[in-house]
């Protein structure tokens, strides 16, 4: 990983980013703390090109989006328009919009990834699937990631791998980013804590995660963006991306 490599997740700062007068002073303070990319989520109704206006000058790169997952997959010619606008390669399916089920419908649901892949693949553009705690969850000899990723072509569905989610449910981080090699562009990277027995999220460094050897398996499968995402727990955003950041740039080579 190097340090250009290491991106905001902005759904992290969200409650700053909700009119275009606000994602505009929140980049600022993203772009003073030392970020100079940034993945796009969580803002308010902002049309794309003055959020692309409002990047541009923070002097942050749009490295990656999420976009809603029923867009993603019934109108993916909608996405590749927002993602071109964004002057963006990578986007990512966010959370499942249809029950995990049955096989049958884990199934269904990588055929439609496919297809949207293959819409967003002919523009030059790339989907990857963000997982959570609940594609943990088994099907017979398999959990629902293992399943939704054989059933999905590699060159139309790549993988954001969550090092939170991943312990959530059970996995382990360093083993995931190892196993995706080639399949691997985006990395949310999120520490994982306990208070009271309950685990909770925690700033990069300030949890148990092994992050060098996360991190070493990614750049081993290809990963091309070291993404921070902290969804829930600070009191103060800024300062939680701030330690997150200068935690990386300790790792960075």
């Amino acid at each position: 990983m190097r340090k250009d490599q290491i991106a905001l997740q902005v759904y992290t700062i969200r409650e700053h980013a909700q009119t275009a007068p606000d994602l505009e002073r929140s980049l600022a303070r993203v772009s003073e703390i030392g970020y100079r990319a940034v993945q796009i989520s969580g803002v308010g109704p902002i049309e794309p090109r003055e959020i692309r206006r409002i990047c541009d000058a923070a002097g942050l790169a749009i490295c990656a989006t999420h976009e809603p997952a029923k867009a993603i997959i019934e109108s993916p010619e909608s996405v590749v328009e927002r993602l071109q606008i964004l002057g963006c390669r990578h986007t990512c399916y966010p959370y499942p919009h249809l029950a995990f089920d049955s096989l049958d419908a884990v199934r269904r649901l990588a055929d439609g990834l496919n297809r949207a892949g293959a819409v967003l693949k002919a523009a030059g553009q790339t989907l990857s699937y963000h997982n959570h705690a609940l594609e943990f969850q088994r099907l017979g000899d398999q959990t629902v990631l293992e399943i939704l990723y054989e059933h999905t072509d590699r060159e139309l569905v790549q993988a954001e791998i969550d090092t939170y989610w991943v312990q959530a449910g059970g996995g382990d981080p360093v083993d995931w980013c190892r196993r995706l090699p080639g399949r691997l562009p985006l990395l949310h990277l999120k520490d994982y804590t306990v208070l009271k027995n309950e685990p909770e999220m925690a700033a990069l460094g300030q949890g148990n995660l092994n992050f060098p050897a996360s991190i070493e398996a990614a750049d081993g499968s290809g990963c091309e963006w070291f993404i921070v995402e902290q969804d829930k727990g600070f009191d103060d955003p800024f300062r939680a991306i701030a330690t997150s950041l200068r935690y990386l740039e300790r790792l960075a080579s």
